[in-house]
C-alpha cells in the first residue's frame, strides 16, 4: 500500500514524496538528495537516513523498513539506482530506453514504469523477468503493485481514452483480466494490503470504485463530490482494508468506510430525517438504474479540511502508537497527523504537524527502538489498546531498520524466502550498466 507524488508547484527544495508499502516510513526527494523518516511516533519525526550523493531526486522508494531504497534523479532520468543505504553500497543500476516515470516494489518484484512500457524485475537478484511493451500512453506513470507476495498483482491503464484497467499477475507473468472501471481515463489506482481489492478513480475524480481481485467485480462505489471535477492525487487503503482514503487538489480529504450498510446499519430512531431517509431509499426501486445507483452510493465516513488547496499531497492510513491515524504529506514540505475516529468518523482532528525540510534529527538506529505496532482492526486498536499484537519468530530473518536476528517480528513483515538485506550474499554491491533493454526480455 504505497503512494507517491511529484510536486511540480512546490518549492524547489522538495521534488517528491512517498510512503513505503505498509505506511511505516516516509521518503522525500530534494534538490540535494533524499531523506527517510520513521512513522512510529506522533510527537517525534525520526530521520532514519539522509543522502546527498545524488542531487535532484524525483523518485525515491523504500522496501518496507529495510535498507533497500530505489532512487531516480533528474540528472539521469533513464537510470534506476538501487542502494543498500545502511552499508552505503550500490546494489545495482539499470538504464532504460526512456525516462522512468514511476517505480513500485514489494518483497518479490520491482516494477519500472515508462510511458509506453513496463519492466518487471525479480527483487532477489534484480534480474529482468518481463517487459510489457506497447502499453497505452501513460504520461504520469500510473500503476499499482500489490504488496502481498503471494500474488504481486500489477494494475495499469489499459487504454489512454477510457478508464480500462489492465490487471497482470507479476508472479506467473501472465495477464489476469481487464476491468472496465470508468468512462474517462484513469487518474489513480491502489491495492489493499492483501491484493484482494483494487480501488480506482478517473480524471474527473467524482466517483471512486473498488473491485474484487482477480475477478474484477465491482464491490463498492463512493461519490467524492458532484459539484466539480478534481485531480485525485492519492488513493490508499488502511492496512486492515476497512477504510479507503482519497485526496485531491482541493482542500478536502475523504475517508470512506468499506462496509455493506444494508447489513450493518442499526435501526434508525423514529425521527423525521430517518423517515424521509427510508422513503428516499424506497423510491430508488422505481427509478432508472443509473439514477438509483448514484443515489445509493456511500458518502464519506470521515473528512479532513486542509488549510490550503491546490497543493499536491499524498495520504496514508496507519496505526501509530496503537491508534488509527491519517497522515497527509504536502508539497510545501509538511507532514500532518490526524486522529481518526473508527466508530463515528466525522471531522478528523489535527494533532501534530512536522516540517520535513528542517535540519532533521539523524538517528540511524531509532527504528530498532521504536517498532511500529502491527496493523490490526481499527476498531480493535481503540477497544483493546492494551492488547499485545500477535507476532511470530522467524529465525534468520533480518532487515536493517526492522527486526534483528532472533527477535519477534510482525507477521505482515515476512514472506516466503524473505529478502535478508544484512546478508552480504543476498545483495552483493554490483553494477549493471545497461540492464533494462527490451531486446533481452520476454515480450507480452
Amino acid at each position: 500500500m504505497e503512494a507517491a507524488a511529484e510536486a511540480p508547484g512546490a518549492p524547489a527544495a522538495l521534488s517528491c514524496f512517498s510512503y513505503n508499502q505498509d505506511c511505516t516510513s516516509l521518503a522525500i526527494g530534494t534538490t540535494t538528495g533524499y531523506r527517510l523518516f520513521s512513522l512510529s511516533s506522533v510527537e517525534q519525526l525520526d530521520q532514519v537516513h539522509e543522502s546527498n550523493e545524488i542531487p535532484d531526486v524525483y523518485i525515491v522508494e523504500r522496501l518496507f523498513s529495510s535498507s533497500l531504497v530505489v532512487v531516480v534523479s533528474h540528472a539521469k532520468p533513464q537510470q534506476m539506482n538501487v542502494y543498500h543505504f545502511k552499508k552505503g553500497t550500490e546494489i545495482c543500476n539499470y538504464s532504460y530506453s526512456s525516462n522512468i516515470l514511476s517505480i513500485r516494489l514489494n518483497r518479490q518484484r520491482l516494477v519500472v514504469c515508462l510511458e509506453e512500457s513496463i519492466y518487471i524485475h525479480n527483487i532477489k537478484d534484480m534480474k529482468l523477468l518481463k517487459t510489457i511493451l506497447d502499453t497505452p500512453p501513460n504520461t504520469t506513470g500510473l500503476c499499482a503493485l500489490s504488496i502481498n507476495h503471494a500474488n504481486s498483482y500489477l494494475a495499469y491503464p489499459g487504454s489512454a481514452t477510457s478508464g480500462e484497467i489492465a490487471l497482470y499477475d507479476g508472479n506467473s507473468l501472465k495477464t489476469a483480466c481487464t476491468i472496465p472501471a470508468h468512462d474517462g481515463p484513469l487518474a489513480a489506482l491502489a491495492f489493499n494490503s492483501t491484493g484482494s481489492k483494487l480501488a480506482s478513480a478517473s480524471e474527473k475524480g467524482t466517483v471512486i470504485r473498488v473491485f474484487s481481485i482477480p475477478g474484477g467485480q465491482k464491490l463498492y462505489e463512493f461519490r467524492r463530490g458532484m459539484k466539480r471535477y478534481v485531480n485525485i492525487s492519492s488513493l490508499v487503503f488502511s492496512m486492515d482494508s476497512q477504510f479507503l482514503c482519497a485526496s485531491s487538489n482541493t482542500e478536502t480529504v475523504h475517508i470512506f468506510k468499506l462496509e455493506h450498510l444494508t447489513d450493518s446499519r442499526p435501526e434508525e430512531p423514529p425521527t423525521w430525517s430517518g423517515y424521509m431517509g427510508k422513503m428516499f431509499q424506497a423510491a430508488t426501486n422505481y427509478l432508472p438504474a443509473q439514477v438509483s445507483g448514484m443515489m445509493n452510493q456511500d458518502r464519506a465516513f470521515a473528512t479532513v479540511r486542509l488549510n490550503v488547496s491546490g497543493q499536491r499531497n499524498i495520504c496514508a492510513l496507519s496505526t501509530i502508537q496503537k491508534l488509527p491515524r491519517l497522515l497527509v504529506t504536502t508539497s510545501d514540505g509538511h507532514l500532518c497527523i490526524y486522529n481518526l475516529d473508527p466508530q463515528d468518523g466525522g471531522e478528523c482532528v489535527l494533532i501534530k504537524k512536522h516540517s520535513l525540510l528542517g535540519s532533521g534529527k539523524r538517528e540511524e538506529n531509532k527504528e530498532n527502538d521504536l517498532q511500529p505496532p502491527l496493523p490490526q482492526s481499527y476498531a480493535a486498536t481503540v477497544a483493546r489498546q492494551s492488547t499485545v499484537p500477535s507476532t511470530s519468530t522467524v529465525p534468520g530473518y533480518s532487515e536493517d531498520g526492522g527486526a534483528l536476528r532472533g527477535e519477534v517480528i510482525p507477521e505482515h513483515e515476512f514472506a516466503t524466502g524473505p529478502v535478508c538485506l544484512d546478508d552480504e550474499n543476498e545483495f552483493p554491491p554490483i553494477i549493471l550498466c545497461r540492464g533494462g533493454q527490451p531486446g533481452k526480455a520476454k515480450r507480452s
